[in-house]
């Protein structure tokens, strides 16, 4: 843009707060601003003497200014955000995290379902997070499953359905793990109560809940149901079991978030630390690519805006490492000098060191010298589990049935720290019937290791167990059995995945949490899991066709998929009539299908 040119268009600015956007010659958005004075901010380009390069390019490559005016600064600021985030402009600050990171969501139903979903619904459904880690997410979970009951079916429960006795209770409502809200044996006023715990445990508020079953216990004590107090008890035990294992800073605390930063020459590193009720429940970094020299001050404050708006935070507190002009008057903007916040502070930092660590050690690890890495990863594991030798050879098993049905175990092998996929394994467990997770393990670990030992295969220098000692008890049995005790060593991957179990030891042995060990270790346990039931699903899905339609004598493949094409499920063509049957696949075929059925 000329100077000629600029002193046209600077008539025009107002000396309103508001925001400003640079076009190129293609009419392509490069740079969003935001200023108190739209004319003295935008004019400082042109007037000033221009130190950086970057900034130099972005002037020359102006050929076209828009503007919008808005009422206050702190309005510039949000929509400044806004529009970065929506069309990445080159020359600003670029946020380089694109994931979309999941939900608990409560369903909108009667007696909802709660469960993780990366998709937003938008059916009026409650949407708790995002949270950046699926694992973090089960964890919570399988947490509540212990400690609130709720039902994870997908049945339509209307009050018509549930007095009409549509329904009945399922083994989780035998087990313990939900009320029976299906045949009426939980009202809508208990299922909301339930709801509102897990709202409490999601947010950190364990107190609250732990309150409202002490008050439980007392009710059943005066009621004398001694064992449904005792249950509860437990509860209460696993709250604050789960409670000492988060971080609590200060429960005087309250809600507030934690900011710090770090630069590289063209990088901003940002940690974010979401601490509710003095607790803190996330923990997130993210990378800024910063492109006119900004400030740290500048980087902070956009950060600050950008990640607050990704997880929905109301905090109404913000503490960071130094002053900076916060635009939103309703946010108390802390600098601490001592006491918890400033601990947290320095945790924060902390964090943001790890992940740039971290980050670095994944470059090495896919690049060409990435081998002499995974083998310093291989090392520490030997360290850590005092192995023999470095395990460059790792096989891990795991199993799964669906109550009892279609079990099925999985074997995955790991050679130098990769996957090593030509030898992973499935074994359609042939001896077991029911759920019995220790013989379906025994079962896997003794077939392979048999063949292995009559193809005279390498064996390997580690097997991992994913389950508990008893997992653990019956592989060791297989290698007894097959005479090969010794020639690897073998251990059971405890279910919070820091415990590792050694044959004949009492307690486990805690593995270093931060360790790039426990992370290899860690994907090593996932490739497992997903490989088995994948094959669990996909054996599932074909027993369930087969077991129904295709067990009737003389009724294939064929046949049994135009009858489910045409009726939809199998319940209905139990219920459909003979000459249904036979404008389908002829008078033969249907009435082995009728007589089949109705036999039954």
């Amino acid at each position: 843009m000329t100077t000629e040119h600029f002193k046209n268009i600077v008539k025009t600015l107002p000396l309103e707060p508001g925001i400003y956007k640079y076009f190129d010659e293609h009419n392509e958005l490069i740079y969003v601003g935001k200023a108190k004075n739209i004319k003295k901010r935008v004019s400082s380009y042109f007037i000033k003497t221009l130190n950086s390069y970057k900034t130099v390019e972005l002037v020359r490559r102006i050929d076209r200014i828009e503007f919008s005016i808005v009422d206050t600064e702190q309005d510039a600021f949000l929509l400044e955000n806004a529009l970065i985030k929506e069309y990445q402009p080159r020359y600003n600050i670029l946020l380089k995290d694109d994931k979309s990171y999941p939900f608990i969501i409560i369903k909108k139903e009667p007696f909802p379902r709660v469960f993780f979903s990366r998709k937003k619904l938008h059916d009026g459904s409650e949407h708790l997070g995002p949270y950046t880690s699926v694992a973090r997410i089960k964890e919570l979970l399988e947490f509540i499953k212990l400690t609130i009951p709720l039902r994870n079916c997908t049945l339509n429960l209307t009050d018509k359905n549930i007095e009409k006795k549509k329904f009945k209770v399922c083994l989780e409502y035998h087990l313990g793990n939900c009320k029976g809200p299906c045949e009426g044996f939980q009202s809508k006023e208990d299922y909301a109560s339930e709801i509102d715990q897990l709202k409490n445990i999601l947010k950190g508020n364990l107190s609250e809940v732990i309150a409202h079953f002490k008050k439980e216990i007392k009710l059943k004590i005066k009621e004398l149901n001694f064992e449904e107090a005792d249950l509860f008890k437990k509860k209460i035990g696993f709250l604050e079991n789960y409670q000492a294992k988060s971080v609590i800073v200060s429960t005087k605390l309250g809600d507030v978030d934690v900011f710090s930063i770090l630069l590289s020459e063209e990088s901003g590193y940002v940690n974010y630390l979401m601490t509710r009720n003095g607790t803190i429940v996330q923990t997130h970094t993210i990378k800024y690519e910063t492109n006119l020299n900004e400030t740290s001050e500048e980087i902070l404050r956009f950060s600050i805006a950008q990640i607050r708006n990704k997880f929905n935070s109301t905090a109404h507190e913000i503490i960071v490492p130094f002053k900076i002009d916060y635009p939103d008057t309703h946010v108390i903007v802390t600098v601490p000098k001592a006491g918890h916040k400033k601990k947290l502070l320095e945790l924060s930092v902390k964090n943001a060191n790890y992940f740039i660590k971290e980050k670095s050690l994944n470059e090495k690890l896919h690049s060409g010298a990435g081998s002499i890495t995974k083998n310093q990863v291989l090392i520490e594991i030997q360290k850590q589990l005092q192995l023999p030798v470095i395990p460059m050879h790792i096989e891990c098993f795991d199993n799964s049935n669906f109550q009892g049905s279609y079990p099925v175990s999985a074997m995955v092998s790991f050679k130098n720290g990769e996957p090593h996929k030509a030898d992973y394994r499935l074994f359609d467990i042939k001896t077991v019937t029911g759920i019995n997770d220790f013989a379906s393990m025994k079962e896997a670990v003794y077939r392979r290791y048999k063949r292995l030992i009559k193809e005279d295969g390498p064996f390997p220098q580690l097997i991992i167990i994913d389950g508990g000692k008893g997992q653990l008890n019956a592989a060791l049995e297989a290698l007894d059995e097959l005479n090969v005790i010794g020639k690897a060593t073998i251990v059971g991957l405890a279910k919070n995945m820091e415990e590792v179990f050694f044959p004949g030891d009492k307690d486990a042995r805690h593995l270093d949490f931060n360790s790039n060990a426990l992370k290899l270790i860690r994907s090593i346990r996932d490739e497992v899991h997903r490989f088995v039931i994948q094959f669990h699903r996909n054996k599932r899905s074909k027993g369930t066709f087969k077991n129904e339609l295709e067990n009737i004598h003389g009724i294939g493949k064929i046949i049994a998929k135009d009858l489910l094409s045409k009726f939809r499920s199998v319940n209905k063509i139990k219920k459909a009539t003979l000459k249904e049957l036979e404008e389908v696949i002829g008078k033969t075929k249907a009435k082995l299908v009728f007589t089949y059925f109705q036999s039954q």
